[in-house]
């Protein structure tokens, strides 16, 4: 037993002489994540919506599925860099020859490892560990993708619902004009024209209330898948409280490597890097150490009495494949060209999501101060053109007209603060989070 146990010992530290523990890598935290970006708009109902997307959203769901797989390839590929062992235990029983009758009984291990002389192993473990990172940077630009679009929807709902507002109060002004108009028809002081004209506006009134409620019912749907859920959710936000986050001037172009697409594009070329000197060193000879140690007897107290064992070392390399492992390697090679010009692409895909959307916020900003404006002097025509229809100074033409003006000038002041709220979540997200921790070195 002593012998059995001292030789088994050597082969263990033979075979094991070169073995690396694998380190796991470790697992990135989300930017976008961490700095709750969402919280710039000042709203208290939007971070408890984008805390539900996060949790049961099937997207998200997917993506940390995704990392776990890797996880586990990452670990298969480290399992390379250790010995492999093997233990077997065999009993028989001869019976009818009385020469060979008896039980016999036998234990055995074996052992084997690749010495790594050309990194073949730890340059496939490096892949998957790589491969780890860029899953996990995968399941980032979802989350951002999806607190993203949960914020914008949600903005979306919230505007059409100021819309639909201020539809419901144009539409009781034009009503209101509609009984002015009808009782002036009466007394023969308005025309059949002006009569139809305003139930015309009306009718059209009533058409724009309804569209808008339908807009308003499929924002909240699709809100409603963002979430996870089944059920249309409960808004209850208010518009007027909603506030444009202000945007730190001159955003520096280092803010751009935090974006997870970036990052998970970047590990995807390392692990192409690496894949290539796996598929370089497959070309080179390969050399496995092996023991073995085995032992039998008929009886259990004397099974350890003469082990036997062997040690082996063997060199194998490719002698004729048909030109296979040429091929895979310059196949590496191709990919890794691939995912050098996705990691490029990246990039300028970058620079320009970030250009776009700070264009779009500074152009809103200044489109929004002109059309206050508007909106002011439209408030005040319409008070004027009723009081000078009333006296009988202006045409009802001239009045209708001054209602539309008002409607688009309503509508519009909506429209630009939604696209200019939406502009927002554009830049938070070209930039791949918050900027906030880094205002102060701008």
């Amino acid at each position: 037993m002593k012998t059995f146990l001292t030789s088994w010992c050597f082969c263990l530290a033979l075979a094991g002489c070169a073995a690396i523990a694998p380190e796991p890598a470790p697992e990135p935290v989300a930017q976008a994540d961490a700095d709750g970006w969402w919280h710039g708009f000042g709203s208290p109902e939007l971070a408890p919506l984008v805390a539900q997307a996060q949790a049961q959203s099937q997207n998200t769901a997917a993506a940390v599925a995704r990392v776990r797989q890797a996880q586990a390839s990452s670990r298969i590929a480290g399992a390379t860099l250790w010995p492999q062992v093997n233990g077997n235990l065999s009993a028989s029983r001869a019976t009818g020859n009385p020469d060979a009758d008896g039980s016999l009984l036998g234990v055995g291990l074996s052992a084997s490892y690749e010495i790594d002389f050309w990194g073949r192993n730890q340059a496939g473990q490096d892949a998957a560990r790589a491969s780890v990172r860029a899953s996990q940077f995968d399941r980032d630009t979802v989350r951002l993708t999806l607190t993203a679009r949960v914020a914008s929807t949600w903005l979306q709902v919230l505007g059409l619902r100021e819309q639909q507002t201020l539809a419901d109060q144009q539409l009781a002004t034009a009503q209101r004009l509609l009984q002015l108009v009808e009782a002036r028809a009466r007394a023969g002081a308005a025309s059949l024209l002006d009569l139809a004209q305003q139930r015309g506006l009306v009718a059209a009134q009533r058409r724009s209330v309804a569209a808008l409620a339908q807009q308003q019912a499929d924002s909240l749907a699709t809100l409603a898948v963002l979430l996870g859920q089944a059920q249309m959710p409960t808004i209850t936000g208010v518009w007027a409280d909603v506030r444009v986050p202000s945007v730190v001037a001159g955003l520096p172009s280092e803010l751009l490597a935090r974006r997870p697409d970036i990052a998970r594009a970047e590990a995807q070329l390392t692990a192409a890097d690496a894949q290539v000197a796996v598929a370089r060193a497959a070309m080179l000879p390969s050399v496995v150490l092996a023991a073995d140690i085995a032992s039998s007897g008929p009886r259990l107290h004397s099974l350890f009495d003469n082990p036997l064992y062997t040690l082996a070392a063997g060199l194998a390399g490719p002698v004729f494949d048909a030109d296979r492992r040429a091929a895979g390697y310059a196949l590496a090679q191709a990919q890794r060209d691939e995912l050098l010009a996705h990691y490029r692409a990246a990039i300028l895909a970058a620079w320009s999501d970030a250009r776009v959307a700070l264009n779009a916020l500074a152009g809103l900003d200044a489109q929004r101060a002109a059309q206050a404006e508007a909106l002011a002097q439209a408030r005040r025509a319409l008070q004027l053109a009723e009081s000078r229809h009333r006296a009988g100074a202006d045409t009802l033409l001239a009045l209708l007209e001054v209602q539309r003006t008002l409607a688009q000038a309503q509508d519009g002041a909506v429209q630009l603060k939604l696209a200019h709220l939406q502009a927002a979540v554009a830049v938070y997200r070209a930039f791949g989070g918050s900027w906030a921790e880094i205002a102060s070195s701008v």
